[in-house]
């Protein structure tokens, strides 16, 4: 990934949060490395160096700014939104693929030999996919350090670390900090077991009332739930089920995680991230979308609108395929028969394919379809938590009988975390586009939304909330 020198400098020099988790500064005098909006006195041009990413930086050996903590920053919203290989596997080690899995399991994933994946991301990025895993189990670990009192060996396991040397060695390389130093900075209370209460970053502005909205209105009974509190969900994570309470706050997301394994906080907090696009750009977003006039009132009015996303990609899909040509509270009824057998989590593809046909309250034909996807999905040909090419798996899903470019866009646009997936042909979508004074008919508006990319996504979202 290439850095130009003078832009970061003026970021930093400026403490620009925006470009927080887009690069690091690595002060090379002091052999630390901050955000760009670290409140630090900005180092002398000599003494600095800008890197893609903290593993990049670790690498290098540097360690951790205590300050500000680099290692906590908002995500790029370069690997947020790329389809590529590269964007690809940065969403996945997010995800715990390699800890799981380890290197040959990621490259497995993606299609790639291990040389050649850690080729380009040590290319892109300026770290290997190990180095990046290391990384985020470094984090994860500093998080469960400061915010619960299980004892340090747990908390080495359950960060993925091997062994409680390999936990305290990378601890001290990374923080300058034994894990005993970071314990005496905790100031939370102590919670329950298996309860951690993490902040997770976001770059100002958010709408919230846009994106709570969206998902309380999709709320299915035993799944997730909007009130006073914040938005719930249940998760379905590797090693076993969670519970998450997400409240957004000024500058960051309050998450309360109730999980059943600590080793499935990294998931979590990736998932939860995923959900409510925390790691999106909205100036870049609304800049676009400002420069049309018809659009440029909803931008100034509401800045910062968010695409919800999703914990689970497949739940996503079958959601999408029960919502065809029917409103968003009758999907709700249909999804409610759909769960009642599962106790408050939705079915994975292999359940689903178990349930009887008196569990699908819908035609018979549509009933096929969710069997088909559930098929594609279990077999293993199609991958709809972020592993597979977005325009492969569109087209992977527009071949399954019965899903359309709606279905297909949809699922792209919530589930792939597709930025510039689009439904010309939506009735919500046709309605706000003759609100707000655009073309509404699908090929006129199509062509219109040329002028949207590559963010027609965040264009969908805003057209629903037309009145």
């Amino acid at each position: 990934m290439e850095l130009d020198f003078e832009t970061c400098r003026k970021a930093a020099t400026s403490r620009d949060s925006r470009f927080d988790g887009v690069f690091v500064t690595a002060v090379k005098s002091t052999k630390i490395y901050c955000r760009p909006s670290c409140p630090a006195i900005v180092p002398k041009r000599e003494n600095v160096r800008f890197l893609p990413t903290a593993a990049a930086a670790q690498r290098e050996g540097f360690r951790a700014c205590l300050r500000c903590r680099p290692d906590a920053a908002p995500g790029s919203p370069d690997w947020d939104v790329r389809g590529d290989v590269v964007g690809r596997a940065m969403r996945l080690i997010a995800d715990g693929v390699v800890d799981r899995d380890g290197v040959p399991g990621l490259a497995g994933r993606l299609g790639y030999t291990d040389r050649h994946l850690h080729r380009m991301l040590s290319t892109e990025v300026g770290a290997g996919p190990l180095a990046l895993a290391r990384a985020q189990r470094a984090q994860t670990a500093r998080v469960l350090i400061e915010t619960t009192g299980l004892g340090l060996a747990d908390i080495a396991f359950a960060a993925g670390f091997g062994s409680v040397r390999q936990f305290n060695d990378t601890i001290r390389e990374i923080y300058g900090r034994t894990p005993s130093q970071l314990r005496e900075r905790r100031t939370l209370a102590e919670t329950d077991e298996g309860v951690v209460t993490v902040r997770l970053p976001y770059r100002a502005p958010l709408h919230a009332e846009a994106l709570l909205s969206f998902l309380g209105d999709r709320a299915v009974d035993g799944i997730d739930q909007l009130d006073a509190d914040g938005y719930h969900r249940n998760l379905r994570l590797p090693h076993g089920p969670g519970r998450v309470t997400l409240a957004i706050r000024e500058g960051h997301v309050a998450a309360t995680m109730r999980l059943t394994d600590l080793r499935d906080l990294a998931p979590a907090v990736a998932r939860c991230r995923r959900l409510f696009d925390l790691d999106a750009d909205p100036a870049a977003v609304d800049a676009v979308l400002g420069a049309d006039p018809a659009l440029a009132p909803m931008v100034l009015k509401e800045e910062g609108v968010r695409v919800p996303r999703a914990t689970d990609g497949f739940e996503i899909a079958v959601r999408a395929v029960v919502g065809q040509q029917i409103s968003v509270a009758a999907a709700r009824t249909v999804l409610r028969r759909l769960i009642a057998a599962d106790a408050g989590y939705f079915p994975s593809a292999e359940e689903l394919l178990a349930l009887p046909d008196g569990a699908f309250a819908m035609p018979e034909a549509r009933r096929r379809t969710l069997r088909g996807l559930a098929e594609a999905v279990a077999a293993g040909d199609l991958d709809l938590d972020g592993g597979g090419d977005r325009n492969e798996t569109i087209e992977k899903l527009k071949a399954l009988p019965g899903i359309g470019d709606w279905t297909a866009q949809y699922t792209a646009m919530r589930a792939l975390g597709d930025p510039d997936a689009f439904l010309p042909t939506d009735l919500g979508i046709l309605r706000g586009a003759r609100a707000a004074g655009l073309p509404d008919t699908p090929k006129a508006l199509a062509a219109h939304a040329e002028r949207w990319r590559p963010w027609r996504s965040y264009a969908a979202i805003r057209l629903w909330r037309m009145p």
